[in-house]
């Protein structure tokens, strides 16, 4: 079977391609034919060696694919060969086949297409765990999506709406802002123009209660002056590159709190956690409030050029490889 590897912390460019033996899967795990794999912005942060987790070499990326079960380890019940799936293994899903703990198996629905099913479970689960267990989003509340866009900004705005939230998105060009609308955004503002925060404070009244920020940095800064009283800010990740702090001050006098939301450390405390939250989404998707917007389709062999448009915030949506 053909993969990516990365045999040392680079540029995906510098990743390679080719064939590997078939794995087999050992006690608990089973073996997946891919069909589709999508891309996170962690992937491309994985391979240059700036995220938290540093796995061995070589290693092949790709943390959630979608397919079919074609071969079952010991120990393993309640899968059956033919069987289609997504998994979310650490690693291993930019490869024609992938071994996978069938803990972090999930069933595909009826009428489901490989492409959307490898796209929906990080960025959905990681904004489903945000908005309703860390920052407890009600109805009627203005939620703030920073990165509106991007793959997890598209999901808490559509997961905002189907809670009933009021959505105001950001992004950094017109194309993107009509995106955010698309996925139900109620405004869209550029944040690369700092008279944002003012819209923001217009639009609400008050300003946002819930603030969703997958971007660090300046954004993270400004979103301190258009927090409601009693406001939640989310901090979901770092992608503009800098690691913001807050002066606790600010944070006294308008009773704000900074909520950590980092969906990967909580599931791995609390296994049960992913099927529960995908239930509950797929629910969702079923009463069609919940779908994911596929930006690209790329091209197994396309990886390092996915991951390229990713870094370079070309990409709307979730971008997907097609595989087999």
């Amino acid at each position: 079977m053909r993969n990516w590897q990365v045999h040392a912390f680079g540029d995906p460019e510098e990743m390679t391609f080719g064939e590997a033996p078939s794995p087999e899967p050992g006690q608990g795990e089973v073996r997946v034919r891919v069909h589709a794999a999508a891309l996170n912005f962690f992937d491309l942060l994985l391979i240059q060696g700036k995220y938290q987790a540093k796995p061995g070499f070589p290693f092949t990326p790709g943390a959630e694919a979608a397919g079919v079960i074609d071969a079952i380890g010991d120990g393993v019940s309640g899968f059956a060969q033919g069987e289609r799936v997504i998994a979310l293994p650490s690693f291993g899903a930019f490869a024609e086949e992938l071994i996978c703990p069938a803990s972090r198996l999930l069933r595909i629905p009826g009428g489901m297409d490989f492409e959307t099913a490898a796209a929906y479970p990080i960025v959905y689960q990681t904004s489903w765990f945000a908005l309703q267990e860390r920052a407890k989003l009600q109805a009627g509340e203005w939620l703030l999506v920073h990165a509106g866009a991007s793959g997890v900004g598209m999901t808490a705005i559509q997961l905002g709406k189907a809670s009933g939230a009021r959505v105001i998105a950001t992004a950094s060009r017109q194309e993107k802002l009509d995106f955010c609308r698309r996925q139900g955004a109620d405004e869209a503002l550029l944040y690369n123009d700092p008279a944002w925060v003012d819209d923001v404070k217009r639009i609400t009244g008050h300003g946002a209660d819930v603030v969703y920020d997958p971007v660090g940095g300046d954004v993270f800064d400004l979103s301190t002056k258009c927090t409601a009283p009693g406001g939640r800010i989310l901090v979901i990740g770092f992608t503009s590159g800098r690691i913001p702090s807050i002066a606790a001050n600010r944070l006294l006098l308008k009773n704000i709190s900074v909520v950590g939301a980092i969906w990967g450390n909580w599931t791995a405390a609390h296994p049960a956690y992913i099927h529960q939250t995908h239930t509950q989404l797929m629910e969702l998707w079923r009463e069609g409030k919940i779908r994911p917007a596929i930006g690209r389709v790329y091209k197994l062999k396309e990886a390092p050029q996915a991951l390229r448009d990713l870094g370079n915030r070309t990409a709307m949506g979730k971008s997907v490889l097609r595989i087999n």
